[in-house]
């Protein structure tokens, strides 16, 4: 502990660490880096025993590979320098790109060596510990500058500050009042294929627009092993299992016996749903904090987790409430400040999806600049608020997007497209229904 916290520890008979950080997935990793490197003292809390699966495509796209450690290597499973869309198993056809537009991990391997970056800045891990909640008043609370963090065994761990990345159902959540107005059931198999299946798949991955609002399914391949999962909204469960189960049909996968099955509820908060209270963060699942249109959390979990864990810092020397509250409002406004107009910008999206996906498939299959602009949003040069803050074009055209009613939709397929691909850059559509040329 630091001098204060030793000499807090002592009159308490508990030591007090400068950060308690629940959750180890990315943003809970990124966190407790963030908070050790600067030589504070550390916790972090797991309830499994690491590695761990997880349901998740693993893409990693631009901005989640940015908000890496430095020195992080990524364990690449393929690197991705194509993409085939379809419509729904319909209208399909493939992008190239000669640059590597994002890369595919498996998440165990991924947040363990997240976890150890973080070890190695300083942090303690604790695996196989459940969190039930946390206290900031009562009598396990010696004073205000202290948070208490109780474990299922009833023993309490003492903090100056808690940052909660306990993943989407969070216990940390719930005590800072997070509010969700988006849920969506992602459902997913893990698919042992023989090499000359992989080898069909290698460097390139399928995106199928749905046949449920707001759906899509994904194929990324990792060596001998396709990762092909569904997501849509939930309430619409048993049509989702049905998607997914076409879906591996209409590939030709459903011979192949899968090694995993999964499913898993995504959470975005709503426009006023806090961040923190008190001395309490939350950050990535917890916080509700992913892209609203694809339900993209990793490159979420790991910024918030960095911002979390730097305020959380800034918390832990806050000597009386009203200047922790301070430092809290400021890791809010940095969140909301970037994260959350990425957000805002998704849930038009999202709504222009969920009523035209044809246009944006049209879009994004027949016009380069439209693909341009995905790939650039992938390998992270810009995102898709910034696509929108910064080319006047792609501003106007979702904003007409936006207006269009849903009965205008079949017969403008065209002239939308056309505008989405205006907004993103100049140029023209390109011939051909199966193959397209690679940007620059």
């Amino acid at each position: 502990m630091s001098s204060e916290n030793a000499d807090a520890g002592s009159e308490n008979d508990e030591p007090v660490w400068d950060v308690v950080v629940v959750g180890a997935g990315p943003a809970g990793a990124s966190a407790a880096y963030a908070a050790a490197v600067t030589g504070r003292q550390v916790l972090l809390l797991e309830k499994a025993e690491l590695p761990r699966y997880k349901t998740c495509g693993g893409g990693i796209i631009g901005p989640s590979r940015d908000a890496l450690p430095p020195g992080f290597e990524l364990p690449f499973r393929d690197r991705i320098h194509a993409v085939t869309f379809s419509l729904n198993g319909k209208l399909t056809r493939t992008r190239r790109s000669k640059r590597m537009l994002f890369g595919l991990i498996n998440r165990p391997e991924f947040d363990a060596s997240l976890v150890e970056h973080a070890q190695k800045a300083g942090a303690v891990l604790r695996t196989g510990v459940t969190v039930t909640r946390v206290e900031q008043h009562g009598a396990a609370v010696p004073d205000r500058r202290t948070v208490a963090v109780v474990l299922s065994d009833g023993e309490t761990v003492l903090a100056r500050a808690v940052v909660g990345a306990d993943g989407s159902a969070s216990r940390i959540g719930a005590h800072v009042g997070v509010k969700m107005d988006q849920v969506d059931l992602g459902l997913e198999a893990e698919i042992p294929v023989p090499p000359t299946v992989a080898e069909d798949w290698a460097g390139r991955v399928l995106i199928d627009w749905g046949p449920l609002p707001g759906s899509y399914g994904w194929v990324f391949p990792k060596g001998d092993t396709l990762t092909v999962g569904v997501i849509s909204a939930r309430g619409e469960g048993a049509a989702t299992k049905r998607y997914l189960e076409d879906f591996i049909a209409r590939l030709g996968l459903a011979g192949f016996e899968p090694s995993i099955s999964s499913g898993h509820l995504t959470r975005c908060r709503s426009d006023d749903s806090p961040l923190s209270r008190g001395r309490v963060l939350v950050c990535g699942d917890a916080a509700g904090l992913l892209e609203p249109w694809t339900r993209e959390g990793i490159s979420f979990a790991l910024r918030s987790g960095r911002l979390a864990g730097e305020w959380a810092i800034r918390i832990a020397e806050a000597h009386d409430a009203v200047d922790a509250r301070r430092q809290a409002l400021n890791y809010v406004f940095a969140v909301k400040a970037g994260l959350g107009v990425e957000m805002s910008v998704g849930r038009r999206m999202l709504g222009v999806f969920e009523r035209r996906p044809g246009v944006l498939h049209a879009a994004i299959t027949g016009l380069r600049p439209a693909w341009n602009a995905f790939a650039d949003i992938t390998r992270g040069s810009t995102t898709l608020a910034g696509l929108v803050r910064t080319r006047p074009l792609a501003r106007r055209a979702l904003e007409m997007l936006d207006r269009r009613q849903p009965a205008a939709a079949a017969a403008d397929a065209g002239t939308g497209a056309a505008a989405v691909g205006a907004g993103a850059g100049s140029g023209g559509p390109e011939a051909g229904t199966a193959e397209a040329g690679a940007p620059e």
